[in-house]
């Protein structure tokens, strides 16, 4: 007879996501390929591409590009909540990007600005919740505002994680750690031997999230360009030709595919199984 525990069923896991039904049969077959157990917890992705777009497309406005971006971000959240992925980081903005001319900074603000406004209740509907990494203080007063709202509106969601690096640099934020660490060993609070891996992760801006799995970049750039540099150390690096504007989410699963496929050893050696047979005639 079994036990209690014994009869209790298992959760259900749902596969392929009841969602999938709606997609194109292209996307679906992609979708075959791949069961829970092959995806990753974090994606990170560098939205690259935008300008080059935009001029591809005969548009002397390179924000035209930023705007287009807009749709393969509401795709990518949505494929990404429905796969069950734990969290989404969007390389959004860059320490680096306060270099650009003035009139596209101030029109990448407001777009930042328009979307977090319009995509609340898609946000809340699909029970994505909104966070961030990066100096947010650099933000105008206005996109600082409306980001405190949309993640107060969105803070008990409990679906996918949703993170934009906004004026994010890595080394700025590792230097930003370096210092807090110097500051509790300077006023006694901390042993600087208790400073271990763990320990200095706990004091990024990403301390209360995995290390992402895999990191994407389109537009066919081949560089990191300083984003998550301490938290990417083992990620599989995925890179695609497909500007950002036309990354969709069949783009996503072949991504997924390849990340299946990848042999994730973390230093390790995978030793070949050698079958009873083989053993006899080593010997």
């Amino acid at each position: 007879m079994r036990t209690e525990i014994e009869s209790l069923e298992k959760p259900k896991v749902f596969w392929p996501p009841v969602e999938s039904m709606e997609w194109p049969e292209s996307d679906r077959h992609l979708l075959s390929n791949l069961q829970p157990p092959d995806l990753p917890r974090h994606i990170a992705i560098i939205m690259d591409g935008n300008g080059r777009w935009a001029r591809r497309h005969g548009m002397a406005d390179r924000i035209r590009g930023h705007e287009a971006g807009i749709e393969s971000v509401r795709e990518i959240v949505r494929a990404c909540g429905q796969l069950k992925i734990e969290a989404l980081t969007l390389y959004a903005f860059s320490k680096e990007n306060w270099r650009r001319p003035d009139h596209e900074v101030s029109a990448l603000m407001r777009l930042l600005d328009c979307f977090l406004v319009q995509e609340r209740a898609e946000l809340m509907e699909n029970g994505v919740k909104l966070e961030t990494i990066g100096k947010i203080s650099d933000l105008s007063p206005e996109v600082q505002a409306t980001l405190a709202e949309t993640k107060r509106l969105t803070a008990k969601n409990q679906g996918l994680r949703l993170v934009l690096a906004l004026s994010y640099g890595a080394r700025d934020e590792i230097l930003r750690a370096t210092r807090e660490a110097a500051s509790r060993a300077a006023k006694g609070e901390l042993d600087p031997n208790q400073i271990d891996d763990a320990y200095f992760a706990s004091l990024l801006d990403t301390a209360r999230l995995p290390d992402p799995d895999l990191l994407i970049r389109t537009s066919g750039e081949v560089r990191i360009s300083n984003f998550l540099l301490w938290q990417i150390a083992y990620a599989e690096l995925y890179m695609t030709q497909v500007f950002w504007p036309d990354f969709r989410r069949a783009n996503l699963l072949e991504a997924l595919i390849e990340y299946k496929n990848r042999d994730r050893r973390f230093g390790r050696v995978n030793e070949p199984t050698i079958a009873p047979a083989d053993r006899a005639l080593e010997a």
